[in-house]
């Protein structure tokens, strides 16, 4: 077996579902996970989330008049010192192509999360060794559309908590658990041992998905494209089942597979 090493808002909008339902007080971020310093967020969606939720330390807001204007107007209370900015210097701090819609936050990274703060979680998603920062933030934000409790990646072979995460998943990353571990096969082992079904999607599973028991809690594991969940995982789920795809192409990106993965799980479980 490897070793992997390495809000809500009073007030907000239906379907907003933020950190306060996990019991216990996140623990200060372990030395040794990126990344060390401040994180730019920028994006109206991302930088609405981050204000939003109670867990994240904001720093300073570089924003047009227009965006703290936006902001205001959608309620956010800005706490932090404003630094007023021009579009081409916002430019200049992020990447090219970033589209920051006129404000950049700067904020410390979230607590690092642990399984001690899955208390009380329902169906729980788990990303073995998903690498790329565009699908888990596309995974995080349908996490929180589906109603998930939590998104488990590794501390390494996974994206860091940075920009690129951030904006893609639109405000997701501030709005549900994003749990890390150092090694997946005795996480799965762990919520095993907490009354957890686990369920590892794989193409060559025993069942398909909507075929498959579920439990009341349940962790549903996706591994990376290509290589999948690895076989010390999926031995630790003990439970496989795959994605049966009618058409022509048979394989779903990972996030179109967590979608659809998430959307069975609810309807099978009765959430």
């Amino acid at each position: 077996m490897s070793d992997d090493r390495k809000p809500s808002r009073p007030g907000g909008k239906p379907g907003y579902r933020g950190n306060r339902k996990f019991a216990g007080k996140p623990a200060p971020r372990r030395p040794g996970l990126p990344p060390e310093g401040p994180v730019l967020l920028y994006g109206l969606h991302t930088v609405e989330a981050a204000f939003a939720n109670p867990d994240r330390k904001r720093l300073k807001l570089h924003a047009t008049e227009n965006a703290q204007n936006r902001l205001q107007e959608r309620g956010i209370v800005i706490d932090v010192p404003v630094e007023p900015t021009m579009p081409k210097a916002l430019d200049r701090m992020v990447t090219r192509d970033a589209v920051h819609q006129g404000m950049i936050l700067e904020a410390d990274p979230l607590p690092a999360y642990g399984p001690e703060h899955l208390s009380g979680a329902k169906l729980v998603l788990a990303l073995d060794q998903v690498t790329d920062p565009h699908n888990v933030g596309a995974i995080l934000r349908s996490a929180v559309a589906l109603g998930a409790d939590a998104v488990v990646t590794t501390e390494r072979h996974a994206p860091e908590e940075g920009s690129v995460l951030a904006k893609s998943a639109s405000g997701a990353l501030d709005m549900i658990k994003h749990v890390r571990v150092k090694n997946m096969a005795r996480f799965v082992a762990e919520m095993t041992d907490e009354g957890f079904g686990c369920i590892a999607l794989d193409s060559d599973g025993a069942a398909s998905l909507e075929e498959t028991p579920f439990t009341d809690r349940t962790v549903l594991v996706l591994g990376s494209e290509g290589k999948g969940v690895r076989h010390g995982v999926r031995e630790a789920c003990g439970l496989t089942a795959r994605l049966d795809m009618p058409g022509a192409i048979r394989s779903l990106n990972v996030s179109n597979a967590a979608v659809l993965s998430l959307y069975v799980a609810r309807m099978k479980m009765g959430l």
